[in-house]
């Protein structure tokens, strides 16, 4: 009698994003999702379930069939940063989950209106300085607001949070203006930023970006210790047989290993890692154990 994992996948598998459509979390699921359905030749559909802190698409993933045909293509906000700010998830990021890969790693920049008046970081450092609590900051996630934070206590500013459903949101609030200045995910920006919709003022990574030569990376910028990495990952329920996981991480080892995909992001500000389930598991604790210690020196209040 044959097993039920081995004629896995025997329907059409659906990728569950916490994000809305055009954020760095949903490009990568779409991009996994079409190579996936390309090998198994089943039908793959990413849902958006943008919204509540991530807790309505984990929920989403959580009350389906643990079976591998509902995969959670999810971030750091969902799987590290809301255990720094929640008293109590809904729902274990560690325990709740059966990790598949960590998949990218991309860094941020932080981005002004294109007529900002500042023209460089420490442009805005100054001012910030001068007037504590009157410029405001565009967060598209808890992992948005955290990073923001970190800067504020990195340089001594005090600035005010403007939360918005997604990245993608808060970058429209710095093409409109309506906001001074936000740290998001760099793959985001980038062409806004060669546009010259938006301004960036510091790249958080040691190097310089070959698709954003001219915007000073973190040392440039003088907070050389703002290292703001983005990540994306893949997991299943916990319940999941591990038979069936087994096959998915070797699904996605494969997508991984594909040229194409690889030349994708070669071509980004993102980094392909492609980690054993072990490995994200591990990056999960230490991430959850830097922001919960950043939460308490810069004085957040868990919710």
């Amino acid at each position: 009698m044959a097993l039920a994992s081995d004629a896995f996948p025997s329907k059409p598998l659906r990728f569950v994003v916490p994000f809305p459509p055009g954020s760095g979390t949903d490009t990568t699921a779409r991009l996994f999702a079409r190579k996936i359905g390309e090998i198994t030749g089943q039908g793959v559909a990413v849902e958006n379930r943008a919204g509540g802190n991530g807790f309505i698409a984990v929920q989403s993933l959580l009350s389906a069939p643990a079976d591998g045909h509902t995969v959670f293509i999810g971030s750091n906000s969902t799987l590290s940063t809301n255990a720094a700010l929640f008293k109590k998830l809904p729902y274990d990021p560690l325990k709740d989950f059966a990790p598949i890969s960590l998949l990218s790693r991309g860094a941020c920049v932080v981005i002004v209106p294109a007529n900002s008046r500042y023209q460089t970081l420490k442009d805005l450092i100054d001012d910030a300085h001068k007037r504590p609590g009157a410029l405001n900051y565009g967060s598209g996630s808890i992992s948005y607001r955290l990073y923001s934070e970190w800067l504020n206590e990195m340089v001594g500013m005090k600035t005010t949070e403007i939360p918005f459903k997604g990245a993608g949101a808060a970058i429209n609030a710095i093409v409109s203006g309506e906001v001074d200045f936000a740290v998001v995910d760099a793959s985001g920006a980038i062409e806004l930023i060669v546009g010259g919709r938006v301004r960036g003022l510091a790249f958080t990574a040691p190097d310089r970006s070959p698709l954003i030569p001219n915007v000073p990376n973190a040392s440039e910028a003088g907070i050389p210790n703002f290292l703001a990495y983005n990540w994306v990952a893949a997991a299943v329920s916990a319940k999941t047989p591990a038979a069936i996981v087994e096959k998915l991480i070797a699904l996605f080892q494969q997508v991984g290993a594909a040229l194409d995909v690889r030349e994708y992001y070669s071509r980004q500000s993102t980094s392909l890692l492609m980690t054993p389930p072990a490995d994200l598991t591990r990056y999960q604790k230490e991430e959850i154990d830097r922001w919960k210690r950043l939460a308490q020196t810069v004085n957040i209040e868990q919710q």
